[in-house]
């Protein structure tokens, strides 16, 4: 690059930018966009920019296009004259969809190890798809709070957790707090429908 501009990014950017599969063409050109303030495109003065032919200028601008990571938005300009603008919105909610998964799934490794250490073993396949059936449902704290009162309870069961989490759906309890307030999980449906089976024997 020329002109001795330099320019700035992030490591989720250039997560998504390799998670896109981008040439190295393409990424710079999606950087210069990123740090451009006047984002309207002058292949010229990209090319300039970016001391890259004008010819790969536009094949790499056309391959971001179809990718559907940028697009053009017709804005006024401060004279009130329509101009084309690159908008790289795409892009973006890419990397905060991305961001959030990970997020998701990094929420879930800490929880299967909350659930291990608790329960003293091993998860196994199916001890997985539970936990993760429960995420699609319950709020994490919701799921703890249903395993410590497992454990307090001496029952090492994914059953009785299951039991307990949908007897707290059926009074509308959505977290710990509401628990608390109501006392519901030292209710009469934990001696009549819980210590009445062999949980200690179940899986």
């Amino acid at each position: 690059m020329n002109n001795n501009k330099k320019f700035v990014t992030e490591s989720l950017f250039i997560k998504e930018a390799i998670k896109n599969n981008l040439s190295l063409d393409e990424f710079l050109l999606l950087l210069y966009f990123d740090n451009s303030y006047d984002s309207e495109f002058d292949i010229a003065l990209v090319s300039k920019i970016l001391n890259m032919d004008e010819k790969k200028v536009l094949m790499a601008y056309s391959s971001l296009m179809k990718k559907n990571l940028i697009k053009v938005k017709a804005e006024k300009n401060g004279f009130g004259k329509i101009c084309e603008k690159v908008s790289l919105d795409n892009f973006y909610q890419e990397i905060n969809f991305d961001n959030k998964e990970n997020k998701k799934e990094e929420n879930k490794k800490s929880i299967y190890n909350i659930f291990e250490e608790k329960l003293g073993r091993t998860l196994n396949g199916m001890d997985y798809e539970i936990i993760n059936a429960w995420l699609d449902k319950f709020k994490e704290e919701l799921i703890i709070e249903a395993l410590n009162e497992a454990i307090k309870n001496g029952a090492n069961s994914l059953r009785y957790i299951d039991k307990v989490l949908y007897e707290w759906q059926k009074k509308g309890i959505q977290n710990v707090q509401e628990i608390e307030e109501k006392n519901d999980y030292r209710n009469p449906f934990i001696e009549a429908n819980i210590f009445n089976l062999d949980w200690l024997n179940e899986k």
